[in-house]
C-alpha cells in the first residue's frame, strides 16, 4: 500500500508541474478538484431541474417527452440535457481524482478519517443517482441498464421475487415505475447534497467555489461540448427486443458489462470489495504510530492554537478560525510560506518553486503541506481575518499624544492613504521600522470612527520603538503601517453573554470592541473585567464606568493584584480569572474575549476550559513583551516590544 501510495504522490507531483506551466498555480484544476466537483453538481442540478420541468413520466410519454426537449426547445434543452450528462461525468471525474489524490499525499488518516468515510459515500450516492438517472429517457439504454440492474440487485437475497421478471415484454411496465424513478432520483440528489455538506463542514475553510476564471471557462467548454456532441437518445426501449449495441458512458456505467461477462456475484464482490476497502484504509497498516498534538504560536499577533496528530499547520490555523493566507492548500503557489522561529516540521511534498531549497535552509516552510513534529514558533505575516478587508500597507502622521500614565501613551494616527482604514473591532496593526522590524498594537479606535486611529502604547524597558515614542516622537511624524491583522475580533453571530478580560493595555481592542457594540446595537450582556497591578494602572477608568452607567447591558468590574495600602482599595483583588470564575463558576453559556499578557490569558484560558467553556467560545489575543526569540540555528530574532 505504501508503494502504491508513494507512485500515486509521484505522478501527481509531476502532473501538477506541468499544469502549473499551463494554467499557473492559481488556476491548476488539480488545486481545485473539491471545488470543481461542487461545480459540476450545481450544474447538474440546475439543468436536471429544468429537464424534470418539461418530462412526462409514463411508458410511452417518458421517451416522446426527452425527445421534445433535445430538439424542440430552440437549443436550450439540447444544452441543457448536455450539461446535465457532462457535468455528471465531470462530477465523477473531479471526485475520483480530488479522493485518488488525498490517497497520495497521505490525507486520510487519523482526524481525516471522516471526511474521507463521508467522501466514500458521496460517491456511492452519486454512481446511484447517475445510473438511476440513466433510466428516465427510457430509451434502449435506459432499457439495458433498468434489465441488467434488476437481474444484479436479484442476487442480494432482499427481494421475495426477482425483480427481472417484471421487464419480460413489451406491456410489464406501467407509468407507476417512471414516477417512482423520477421519485428516486430526486430523493438521492437530495441526500446526496446533505451527505456533501456534511462532508465538507468538517473541512476548515473548504473551498466550494472555484476560481471565477477556471469556472466559468468549464462552463463553456461544457457548453461548446453540448452543441457539438449533443446527447442523443438511442431509439425508444421495447422489451420485446434483446440489445445488443449501444454507445456507452463509461464514467457511470462501466461496471455493467462485468455483471454479463463475469456474473452478477462477482460483480458485488468487486463492488462491495473495493467500497470496504475505501472505507477501512485510514486504519489498515501501514498505521501511523499516534503521536500528541503539538502547540503552535503564531506571530505577529502571538494566536495559540494546538495542532492535532498529523494535521498541517495551515488546517490548525483555520480550524482555531485564524485566517491565515493560503490558495491552492496543495503546495503548489507558495502563498501560505511562513518562517519556523523554533521548533522542527516535516515539511511534507509540494513543488520546488513554491519552496526552494535555500528559503528551506532558512527556516521557511508551506503552511498547507508542513505537519509539526515538536511545539513551533511561527511568523507569519499575512494574517487576516476576512478577504473582504484586505491588508494594507499605508503611511500614517502622528496628530495627537496625551500621556495617560507614566508608562502609557495615547497615539493618535491620521492615516494618510485617501481611502478609509477598514478593519474589525480587536484587529492591530503593524509599525513598520527603518530595519524592516515590526511591532504590533491593537486598534483602540472602533471600525466606525476610523478617521483617526488610537492606539494604547505601553513603554517596555529596552524597546527600542515604544523608548522612541515616549522620548523622541512628537506631532507631524509619519509611520509605517500595515494591516487590518489578526483573528481577534467580536463575533455579532450568537446572542450570548459576552465577558471581556483585560490585562493592562489589553484594554485598547476591548474599548474598540465595546464602543463598536455600542454602535451596532447590540443587546448581549456585556461584563468587563480590567486587570491590572496598581490604581494608577487604570488609566482610562472613567470611561468603562461612564459605560456602565449609560447601558443597562454593561458592567465593568476592576481587579487589582497588588493593591498598596494607600490605595484604600475596597474592590475586587488577585487574578482577573479568579475574579471572574468567582461571578461565573459555569462558563458554559458565555463567550471570552481575552487581552493581556501571554501568561495571564493563558492562565484565564485553562481556567475557564475547566468550568464548562469550549475552545470555539474563547478568543484570545496574547501581547508578548519578551524582546527576543531564539530561532532554529540559535540566532537572536527580534519580537514586539
Amino acid at each position: 500500500m505504501h508503494y502504491v501510495r508513494r507512485t500515486a504522490q509521484w505522478f501527481f507531483l509531476r502532473l501538477e508541474k506541468l499544469f502549473n506551466l499551463v494554467f499557473g498555480d492559481r488556476l491548476n484544476p488539480l488545486y481545485h478538484l473539491g471545488a470543481i466537483a461542487y461545480l459540476m453538481t450545481w450544474i447538474a442540478v440546475v439543468s436536471g431541474v429544468y429537464l424534470y420541468i418539461f418530462l412526462d413520466t409514463g411508458v410511452k410519454e417518458a421517451y416522446t417527452s426527452v425527445e421534445r426537449i433535445t430538439h424542440y426547445h430552440f437549443y436550450i434543452g439540447q444544452i441543457m440535457r448536455g450539461l446535465h450528462r457532462y457535468a455528471s461525468d465531470g462530477m465523477v471525474l473531479a471526485m475520483g481524482l480530488h479522493l485518488l489524490r488525498h490517497f497520495a499525499f497521505d490525507h486520510y488518516r487519523g482526524f481525516r478519517w471522516f471526511s474521507w468515510v463521508t467522501g466514500v459515500f458521496v460517491l456511492w450516492l452519486v454512481y446511484a443517482s447517475g445510473i438511476n438517472g440513466f433510466m428516465l429517457p427510457w430509451d434502449r439504454l435506459a432499457q439495458f441498464i433498468t434489465i441488467a440492474t434488476a437481474e444484479w440487485l436479484d442476487w442480494l437475497p432482499i427481494f421475495s421475487e426477482p425483480m427481472a421478471r417484471n421487464f419480460l415484454h413489451e406491456g410489464s411496465v406501467n407509468d407507476r415505475l417512471f414516477s417512482l424513478l423520477a421519485f428516486m432520483h430526486i430523493g438521492i440528489s437530495l441526500m446526496l447534497l446533505l451527505v456533501l455538506w456534511v462532508h465538507t463542514q468538517r473541512v476548515a475553510r473548504a473551498e466550494t467555489n472555484p476560481p471565477r476564471r477556471l469556472a466559468l471557462p468549464l462552463l463553456l467548454a461544457l457548453i461548446v461540448l453540448s452543441l457539438v456532441w449533443p446527447v442523443l437518445s438511442q431509439g425508444p426501449a421495447n422489451l420485446d427486443t434483446v440489445i445488443t449495441d449501444l454507445k456507452f458512458d463509461w464514467f457511470y456505467l462501466a461496471v455493467f458489462p462485468l455483471i454479463y461477462a463475469w456474473s452478477p456475484e462477482k460483480t458485488w464482490w468487486l463492488v462491495l470489495g473495493g467500497t470496504g476497502l475505501l472505507v477501512l484504509l485510514p486504519w489498515l497498516p501501514p498505521v501511523r504510530r499516534a503521536a500528541k498534538g503539538f502547540r503552535l504560536t503564531l506571530r505577529p499577533g502571538d494566536d495559540i492554537v494546538v495542532a492535532h496528530p498529523g494535521e498541517s499547520i495551515l488546517e490548525a490555523g483555520l480550524r482555531a478560525g485564524i485566517a491565515l493566507p493560503f490558495e491552492c492548500r496543495s503546495g503548489g503557489c507558495g502563498e501560505c510560506k511562513c518562517t519556523v522561529l523554533q521548533g522542527s516540521v516535516d515539511h511534507g511534498a509540494y513543488q520546488e518553486s513554491a519552496l526552494t531549497e535555500e528559503e528551506r535552509r532558512a527556516g521557511k516552510a508551506l503552511m498547507c503541506c508542513a505537519t509539526p513534529l515538536s511545539d513551533l514558533d511561527l511568523e507569519c505575516e499575512n494574517i487576516g481575518v476576512v478577504r473582504d478587508i484586505p491588508i494594507r500597507t499605508f503611511m500614517a502622521r502622528v496628530e495627537q499624544q496625551e500621556l495617560l500614565t507614566v508608562d502609557v501613551m495615547r497615539v493618535m494616527l491620521k492615516p494618510l492613504d485617501p481611502e478609509p482604514i477598514r478593519f474589525h473591532a480587536g484587529q492591530y496593526i503593524n509599525i513598520v521600522l527603518e530595519d524592516r522590524e515590526r511591532r504590533a498594537f491593537s486598534f483602540a479606535t472602533a471600525p466606525h470612527e476610523s478617521e483617526l486611529i488610537e492606539l494604547h502604547v505601553k513603554l517596555v524597558p529596552g524597546g527600542a520603538f515604544t523608548t522612541y515614542v515616549f522620548n523622541a516622537m512628537k506631532p507631524g511624524d509619519t509611520l509605517r503601517c500595515e494591516g487590518p491583522l489578526g483573528s481577534f475580533y467580536l463575533r455579532e453571530d450568537s446572542d450570548r453573554p459576552i465577558i471581556f478580560v483585560a490585562g493592562s493595555t489589553g484594554f485598547a481592542p476591548v474599548k474598540s470592541m465595546v464602543e463598536y457594540a455600542f454602535h451596532a446595537g447590540l443587546r448581549r450582556p456585556m461584563h468587563l473585567y480590567w486587570g491590572v497591578k496598581s490604581v494608577g494602572d487604570f488609566y482610562m477608568k472613567e470611561l468603562p464606568e461612564r459605560w456602565a452607567r449609560e447601558h443597562a447591558n454593561f458592567k465593568f468590574i476592576p481587579v487589582l493584584s497588588e493593591p498598596a495600602p494607600g490605595d484604600n482599595w475596597t474592590g475586587r483583588t488577585g487574578t482577573v480569572h479568579a475574579a471572574i470564575l468567582h461571578d461565573f463558576p459555569v462558563m458554559t453559556g458565555c463567550e471570552v474575549y481575552a487581552c493581556g499578557s501571554v501568561g495571564m490569558v493563558e492562565s484565564a484560558h485553562a481556567a475557564f476550559l475547566q468550568k464548562g467553556m469550549t475552545e470555539d467560545r474563547c478568543f484570545s489575543d496574547a501581547f508578548n513583551f519578551a524582546p527576543h526569540i531564539k530561532g532554529q540555528g540559535g540566532e537572536v530574532i527580534q519580537t514586539s516590544n
